[in-house]
């Protein structure tokens, strides 16, 4: 047999395997130093009993940068963990490392030793009576399977939310399963801007998670934020503040504590929390965002006291954290150049200064950049339609993007880009009652509101201009 028909058997073989090469982890290019940063803090900072998943992510990432050196000494790593610390877990779960180990040999040209760790996974199979000679259908690889697409970004979390679905179907009551599919949900769920019954079942899975896990500090945390978004701010301060007394996973609850207290108006204690865990993990993008964002809060704290016309040494101080906010948000960017969420941030800071051009660029920057979710395009055309209402005075774009904000063909719409649109036409009509697309538009928001009575009103006012005026305009969107 030639060496490339060889080659070729071989990697037929090796597709049929369940690991990070087989398991299509959505990750650009310009996100694996994020995300290898991110593996590196987990390793060191997160107190899990789930290390293997980790290391073996990490494998895969120096893959990808070309380190195949580097990516044999973390599944090295991930083998030594196996052993020593989760000896009493599923051998299931060594098939990963061993076909990461096979595809890692077959990449680097060493086919006696790819074949070598095939022939582990298959003597397993065996063992496990399972019809293929190369993978396992188990609940522990559907987590395996979970737990990489929830640590590989936000194109990856529907997929890891069906995969401890499934595991779930097996075992309900595992807790690490419950752990995966609880941070899925809640991920999800932050994307989403889900309806109110989509809200309670991802607190039902964090408490089901807690409940199951009553010491794991990192999901009380995340619990706390999501009662803070749906008003239970008092109830969540109480997880956050028993986070805080556990030692477990310091350095994220403190993460989580900052976002809280930064979202609750306690802006120095949220810099405390931030700048501690800045400390310990300073290659976070998260976190020179949340500080960024707390530096923009003095700002406008400032501002609101000055009645909005501040003078003197309070303008001095608006400029100073301004230009402070700016540095955290590049540094952000520089980071994670695909956290799209930090752009908008920062042009309404450079707008602040009254860098207009700075701030368009940057707005065009991440328009251009083909977002993947929903709700990040009704998050950016609404930033960028206040930009141009506020900053730019230029009605005409503010609507346009306040329109392209409202996302017509799913459940939920952007009801801060509804009331600004809504605010803003109402402008309009006090200056000119007779405006006919500003009715249409009106009409339009009315209707997603579910206010028929006044949509049908709007609409028939303004048909009834346009046949008096012979005006084309007065369609209705």
């Amino acid at each position: 047999m030639s060496k490339n028909s060889e080659k070729d058997q071989l990697k037929d073989r090796l597709e049929q395997l369940r690991c990070h090469f087989t398991w299509k982890l959505l990750i650009e290019d310009v996100e694996i130093a994020d995300l290898e940063n991110r593996v590196f803090d987990e390793i060191e900072f997160l107190d899990t009993k789930f290390n293997v998943v980790t290391q073996n992510l990490l494998a895969y990432v120096k893959h990808l940068k070309g380190q195949n050196k580097e990516a044999l000494q973390s599944l090295n790593q991930a083998e030594d963990l196996f052993q020593t610390k989760h000896a009493g877990q599923s051998e299931v779960r060594r098939l990963v490392t061993w076909g990461n180990y096979a595809w890692l040999y077959y990449h680097t040209g060493r086919l006696e030793e790819a074949q070598i760790y095939l022939d582990k996974v298959e003597s397993t199979c065996k063992k496990f009576a399972s019809p293929s000679c190369y993978s396992v259908e188990s609940p522990d690889m559907d987590c395996e399977e979970g737990w990489a697409l929830l640590k590989c970004g936000r194109m990856n979390y529907e997929r890891a939310k069906a995969c401890f679905e499934k595991a779930l179907e097996v075992e309900p009551e595992n807790p690490e399963f419950n752990t995966g599919y609880a941070i899925a949900v809640s991920r999800l769920d932050g994307f989403s801007k889900a309806s109110e019954m989509g809200e309670a079942f991802c607190l039902h899975t964090l408490k089901r998670a807690i409940e199951l896990n009553p010491e794991d500090a990192y999901i009380k945390a995340l619990l706390a934020l999501k009662l803070q978004d749906i008003g239970q701010e008092a109830e969540g301060e109480k997880y956050i503040e028993e986070a805080l007394r556990s030692t477990s996973s310091q350095t994220y609850v403190f993460r989580f504590a900052g976002k809280f207290y930064r979202r609750k108006g306690s802006v120095d204690k949220a810099l405390r929390f931030l700048k501690m865990a800045l400390r310990a993990t300073p290659s976070s993008a998260f976190l020179y965002h949340q500080v960024g964002l707390c530096y923009k809060a003095q700002m406008i704290q400032i501002k609101r006291a000055n009645n909005w016309k501040p003078k003197g040494r309070d303008k001095e101080n608006i400029h100073r954290l301004v230009q402070m906010a700016i540095c955290e948000f590049e540094k952000a960017l520089k980071l994670k150049p695909t956290y799209y969420e930090v752009y908008p941030n920062l042009a309404e800071m450079y707008a602040e200064l009254g860098h207009h051009k700075e701030a368009e660029d940057i707005f065009q920057k991440v328009l251009s950049m083909g977002i993947f979710h929903d709700h990040l395009h009704q998050y950016i055309h609404f930033r960028y339609g206040q930009f141009q209402e506020f900053h730019r005075k230029s009605e005409v774009d503010a609507v346009i993007h306040y329109l392209k904000a409202i996302n017509k063909e799913k459940l939920f719409t952007s009801n801060e880009s509804l009331s600004a649109l809504e605010k803003l036409v109402l402008r309009k009509l006090r200056r000119n009652e007779a405006d006919i697309e500003s009715l249409s538009i009106l009409g339009f928001v009315y209707k997603l509101k579910g206010e028929m009575g006044e949509a049908l009103e709007c609409y028939e006012r303004a048909l009834r201009l346009a046949a008096g005026s012979g005006n084309s305009e007065g369609r209705v969107p």
